[in-house]
């Protein structure tokens, strides 16, 4: 079918319609961000791995937020930025875009006045334009900004809401952590206080990054911790993305692609959107969903990991360990198992020719240097995991690409 009739949208963040499971999560950011109305502010960190829905999710919330709660939200996306300027900037840009279609837009466009630049084929979009020299002291009066521009839009807006998406670059800043409790404790001892609720959006391991640079932030985190899909909860998405474009999914086929998935909505869009290229309307059938999970892990292989990577698996001799660790670590448990991640180092060289043991360590290490795998001590000795569920994911569907093409030349 024609890639511009997919419903998958692999890269970017699903659309509402298709938005499935995380009730418990929703839940409790919703009632972070009602809980601001006092005037008392709110930090929460949504934390997981590469590919878990982390965006999704807190877009779906924004957008509750505005309808339900009487919120003024901007999801700011801060990738690659490393310095408080820039990222101040971004914020106050992103809600002036975002009120655009609101009706408070212009009162928005009035607080900002001469720094308004209408952009674009007709002027028909706007953006900050502020003199680089004049953006520290935005830093500085972030708060008191934030107050006047809430005084601008009180009648319609109660809350305000920012997301602060992607801050891999900003979690190893110590200015950024101190900024952060400044902010805290300049509303905190404050008799006007602020209704903010600030999301905070990154990888696992960036709280605690975050609290290196400033121990005392740990008390003002709530941290939201993203799981997997479970395997229900991946078969209800690829059903209503199939149903949207009326096409029907064989059970078999189904049952393949969420599998394969591995609870990943990143992987399930690749899943999908490969499966829906080669599907034959009206049924997408096994053998275009077995097709389609092996053309979307070169797909996510291409896009999401390092060229060394992709490069150290195309070796002959590191697929066939790639094999054995796919048939010894995965075996038949399912991909959801939460120990599916970890395996040592002797269960992997019992299974081995004398070819590929011998660069078993050197396979093992380029895999750990590259960040791939970890030492595992928790496992025992020689004990390793994987670093993310994204890696796992793809070394399993590509040990069964390697299973099937060594089965292929069996024959």
């Amino acid at each position: 079918m024609l890639a511009e009739t997919s419903p998958f949208t692999p890269g970017i963040p699903v659309p509402f319609e298709y938005f499935v499971g995380r009730r418990t999560e929703i839940e409790r950011l919703r009632e972070m961000v009602r809980a601001v109305k006092s005037g008392r502010p709110k930090i929460g960190l949504v934390a997981g791995e590469r590919g878990i829905g982390k965006s999704s999710l807190v877009a779906f919330v924004r957008r509750l937020s505005e309808r339900d709660d009487g919120a003024a939200a901007a999801h700011v996306f801060l990738g690659g930025v490393t310095e408080l300027p820039e990222m101040v900037r971004r914020v106050f840009d992103r809600l002036l875009k975002e009120s655009a279609e609101k009706s408070w837009h212009q009162k928005i466009r009035d607080y900002f006045g001469k720094h308004v630049k209408e952009v674009g084929l007709f002027g028909i979009s706007v953006e900050l334009d502020i003199p680089p020299g004049q953006l520290g002291n935005l830093v500085h009066d972030f708060v008191p900004s934030l107050r006047r521009l809430m005084s601008q839009i009180r009648d319609e807006r109660a809350i305000l809401l920012l997301v602060l998406d992607d801050i891999n670059g900003l979690a190893e800043s110590k200015a950024f952590a101190h900024w952060l409790k400044s902010l805290m404790d300049e509303i905190a001892t404050s008799e006007q206080g602020l209704p903010l609720c600030l999301l905070l959006v990154g990888l696992e391991d960036r709280r605690e990054s975050l609290i290196r640079q400033q121990p005392s932030l740990g008390r003002y985190f709530e941290v939201i911790d993203i799981n997997p899909w479970e395997i229900e909860e991946t078969k209800e998405f690829y059903n209503k993305a199939f149903a949207s474009a009326k096409v029907s999914v064989s059970e078999d086929a189904l049952r393949v692609m969420s599998e394969f998935a591995g609870g990943l909505p990143v992987m399930a869009h690749e899943i999908g959107d490969a499966v829906w290229r080669l599907a034959v309307p009206p049924t997408a059938t096994l053998e275009t969903a077995l097709l389609g999970v092996f053309a979307a892990a070169e797909q996510i292989g291409r896009k999401m990991f390092e060229p060394q990577v992709m490069q150290e698996v195309r070796s002959e001799r590191y697929r066939t360990i790639l094999r054995t660790v796919g048939e010894k670590v995965f075996g038949e448990r399912p991909i959801l198992d939460p120990d599916i991640h970890r395996f040592k180092r002797s269960e992997i060289r019992a299974f081995l020719g004398e070819d590929e043991a011998d660069v078993l360590d050197n396979f093992l290490r380029r895999m750990v240097n590259l960040g791939v795998l970890r030492r595992d001590p928790e496992g025992g000795r020689g004990g390793y995991s994987f670093t993310n569920r994204l890696h796992l994911v793809y070394f399993f569907i590509e040990a069964q690409r390697a299973k099937k093409e060594a089965g292929k030349r069996g024959r």
